[in-house]
């Protein structure tokens, strides 16, 4: 009975067996089912086909156990053999179906069967190059891929995506049919197959690391033609590939990958600049042969560290921190005496707190000398955005280079100077910046030699604005040692003296503002050569308009150094700028620019040129000869009559002009009022009477001096009255009188005589103005007439005048006739008789009776004469 039990026990099938058996029963179902509907693939009808098909998608699910209990496992060990040895095959030969129905569910059963398959890795033999065939076949060399639907290459390229993802490294064998198909489909005009075919390049590239190396070149000529693409989706997946291809595969394809990124670093989609900054990080960060690229990969991060969105920025500068202490990690020993001993930041750094980790200034400036060029050769690209790129990354670096960019100064001066004339503002905002920056780290002995050095060669308003941002940076103290060297280069002619050009101008006087603004009470040493600057800026302020920002920067450097404002300066310096100026008065001309520095001193000095005079007056007399150049006489002519006519607050401010009185009358102004032919010649006359007028309108002559210059000038104010300028005769009128009612009387009589038959002609004017003006000397030269026994001597040019004035009364002007009118009131006192007897002869032969008439009843009222 025992051996009974024993041999039924021995018989019975155990639970594995009986699994193993369940499992082969499943499998021999399936193959059953399979092989009954797999003939209807080869039907040649497209619907018998599709029927077939959509069968067998049927029996797959049905298949799959759905309950909750079921083993995937054992259902996947049972799906694999009938999966292997009769479905697949079969689907393989339907992607090449004529129906594109049949295809897509040819597609589909693929898709599941390897997701349901327990070793999907082993259809990959036959699935790699079916699927290199249909996305790559021979009419992809012509442009066209052999699948026609762009919906089915999408299938196709997520089919090969999920073999990647379920081969892993059992893919190395296949490699070639892999790359060979994403070569093609990473082309694909369907941007959606593009994306995918990305995703799936950085798959392989992932599940195949130690075989990918020797395919990965081949899949960057396809990407980097995909980089540009129109949709933006498309340029950060392929970037996002790139990326994960390089890192797994060979560094030899950074150098053909860095200009497309760097032009990525321009795209107007924030997310494509966020992507290529995070890829290059990561390259930072893990890149095995990184070291190497390290003066390529550092320039596109730190540019990403200027994007114009914050995000980005901040991601950058994470990126680079961690960039920079991983190395510092790595080169701890190099750098034990730098951790040990850390050094402070600089005095002038511009953020201390936000100072780069010593990691991230030593990668700077171990690479400065390779990243330098390149960044100087971009500064002036013809591409705006690249100049701008290249401006902000160059401040960044001598941020981080800090004292070490010494050795690199020149190239780095010589690409400023270049920059800094760029159109951009922004190039030029951040090229400053870099220039500030030289002045934070660099010693100013170091600096002003190269700088003095370019701005002696070619002064430029590029070279002027570097020279100013670098002061702007330094130190006062840094400073102070070389403040007269660089107040003396500015007050150089060939550098000072370029600033009719506005820009030029601005530049100049931007430096003596820095210089002010650094260096405070410190400019007291140099401030000579200061206002020499500021005084040759505002001779070119005609043409430049800055005259109004020259005097904030003359009141300015007179806060500075303590005194009232810019009078006094002109008062402290006005003597030895004079004095420089004279040493060439012989040769100016009107466009000599000391013309115009002199010019400035004598209408902007004010009370300064009281203290002056032995200096001004010689070379006025000099400049205003006959023989000198005309153009120039006339400027200073109109300079000197505005000074003239604030005499006492000018010239006259310590009460010494009387002493070059004469000079001024007998050297100056009688030279220039005699005749002479020409229209220049004319315009000089005019200048020199205004000249007149203006001194002796003054109030700064004593009568004694008055009559002095009357004595002189007199004769040849009476020819004035001549010229054809309305202006001028104008003048002469008006002076005459000025001279009448000072000299209170008759001194000589024959001189006194001649004068108004000149002013009896000015009654013929055509102009109005010059004709009341010689009725109002009239009255005055009347006036002078002694009414007493000595009045008999003028009798008879009193009578013709009286018949001359007569006529007038009946002029049309209305204005005229009232003035006349009253010169014969004012002169009836001397011979009212012979008056009224000239009027009575002439009443009735006038148009108008009416002012003789009131003549006569005014004469009426007169007492009779003694």
């Amino acid at each position: 009975m025992a051996a009974l039990v024993a041999a039924e026990a021995s018989a019975a099938p155990g639970p594995a067996e009986a699994a193993e058996t369940s499992e082969t029963a499943e499998a021999a179902e399936l193959s059953r089912a399979l092989s009954r509907l797999l003939p209807g693939l080869e039907a040649d009808s497209k619907l018998g086909r599709r029927r077939a098909l959509e069968a067998l998608q049927s029996a797959l699910e049905a298949a799959w156990p759905e309950a909750p209990d079921a083993d995937p496992a054992a259902a996947a060990a049972a799906f694999q053999g009938p999966w292997a040895r009769l479905l697949l095959p079969r689907l393989l030969r339907c992607l090449a179906d004529p129906a594109e129905g049949c295809r897509a569910l040819a597609v589909h059963l693929l898709d599941l069967g390897l997701r349901r398959a327990a070793r999907p890795r082993d259809a990959l033999p036959r699935l790699l190059p079916a699927l290199a065939a249909r996305l790559a076949g021979p009419e992809s060399a012509r442009g066209r891929p052999p699948e026609a639907c762009e919906e089915l290459r999408l299938a196709l390229v997520q089919l090969l995506s999920l073999a990647v993802r379920l081969g892993g490294p059992a893919l190395a064998p296949h490699l070639d049919d892999a790359v060979r198909a994403l070569r093609c489909t990473l082309l694909d005009p369907f941007a959606a197959v593009r994306r995918e075919s990305c995703d799936c390049a950085a798959s392989l590239a992932r599940a195949t690391p130690d075989h990918f190396h020797m395919q990965s070149e081949s899949l960057i000529g396809p990407l980097m033609q995909s980089i540009s693409h129109q949709h933006w989706k498309v340029r950060v997946a392929v970037t996002e590939a790139t990326g994960t291809v390089i890192q797994f595969g060979s560094a030899k394809s950074v150098d053909d990958v860095l200009p497309h990124f760097a032009q990525r670093l321009f795209d107007d989609v924030p997310q494509v600049r966020q992507t290529v900054t995070s890829v290059v990080g990561g390259w930072l960060l893990d890149l095995r042969d990184r070291y190497s690229f390290f003066h390529k990969l550092i320039p596109l991060l730190l540019s990403s560290l200027k994007d114009d969105i914050p995000e980005i920025a901040l991601a950058a500068a994470n990126l680079w921190e961690k960039v920079g202490l991983q190395w510092q990690r790595e080169n701890e020993d190099d750098l034990k005496d730098k951790l040990d001993f850390a050094t402070p930041p600089p005095a002038r750094h511009p953020s201390p707190e936000n100072r780069p980790v010593l990691g991230c200034r030593e990668l700077v400036f171990r690479n400065l000398s390779k990243i330098l060029p390149a960044v100087c050769h971009d500064i002036t690209d013809w591409v705006a955005g690249t100049r701008v790129k290249a401006a902000q990354l160059l401040a960044v670096l001598l941020l981080h280079a800090e004292d070490h960019m010494t050795q690199h100064l020149e190239v780095i001066l010589r690409a400023l100077h270049q920059a800094c004339a760029d159109d951009d503002s922004t190039v030029v905002s951040n090229c400053t910046r870099s220039a500030e920056l030289i002045g934070a780290f660099v010693s100013p002995e170091v600096f002003l030699k190269l700088l003095l050095s370019m701005l002696k060669k070619s002064p430029s308003p590029s070279s002027l604005l570097v020279l100013a941002s670098v002061i702007r940076g330094c130190s006062r103290e840094a400073l102070q040692p070389h403040l007269k060297v660089i107040a003396t280069e500015l007050a150089r002619p060939h550098i000072c003296q370029g600033s009719e050009n506005r820009l030029y101008g601005e530049r100049v006087l931007l430096c003596v503002q820095t210089l002010v603004s650094v260096c405070q009470e410190d400019c007291r040493g140099c401030s000579l050569q200061l206002v020499e600057v500021l005084v040759t800026i505002l001779a070119f302020s005609a043409a430049t308009g800055l005259s109004d920002k020259v005097q904030e920067t003359m009141d300015t450097l007179a806060a500075v150094q303590g005194v009232d404002g810019s009078q006094d300066l002109y008062q402290e310096h006005a003597g030895p700028l004079l004095e420089q100026l004279a040493a060439s008065h012989q040769d100016w001309t009107v466009h000599s620019v000391e013309l115009l520095q002199f010019n400035v001193l004598l209408t902007h000095a004010g009370p300064a040129l009281g203290g002056v005079l032995p200096q001004l007056v010689p070379a006025l007399r000099s400049c205003l000869q006959p023989a000198r150049d005309p153009q120039m006489r006339l400027r200073l002519f109109s300079s000197l009559s505005q000074v003239l006519l604030s005499a006492q607050e000018t010239v006259n401010s310590q009460g010494q002009f009387h002493h070059y009185l004469d000079t001024v009358t007998k050297d100056i102004l009688v030279p220039s009022l005699q005749w002479h032919a020409g229209k220049t010649a004319a315009a000089i006359r005019t200048a020199a009477v205004s000249c007149l007028w203006a001194l002796i309108s003054s109030d700064i002559l004593s009568e004694k001096q008055m009559r002095e210059v009357q004595e002189t000038l007199m004769p040849d104010v009476l020819t004035t009255l001549e010229e054809d300028s309305q202006r001028t005769r104008l003048i002469s009128c008006q002076i005459i009188n000025r001279f009448l009612k000072t000299s209170g009387g008759v001194t000589d009589p024959e001189k006194f005589i001649k004068i108004y038959p000149e002013l009896l002609k000015r009654l013929d004017d055509v102009s109005h103005e010059v004709r009341l003006a010689a009725t109002s000397a009239l009255v005055t030269w009347l006036a002078c007439v002694p009414n007493d026994d000595g009045k008999a001597h003028y009798q008879s040019n009193i009578q013709f005048l009286y018949r001359e004035l007569l006529v007038y009364l009946d002029d049309p002007e209305a204005a005229v006739q009232d003035a006349v009118l009253e010169v014969l009131k004012a002169g009836s006192i001397l011979f009212p008789e012979l008056l009224v007897r000239e009027t009575e002869a002439v009443v009735e032969k006038h148009r108008s009776p009416a002012h003789c008439q009131q003549l006569l009843r005014y004469l009426q009222t007169l007492p009779p004469a003694q």
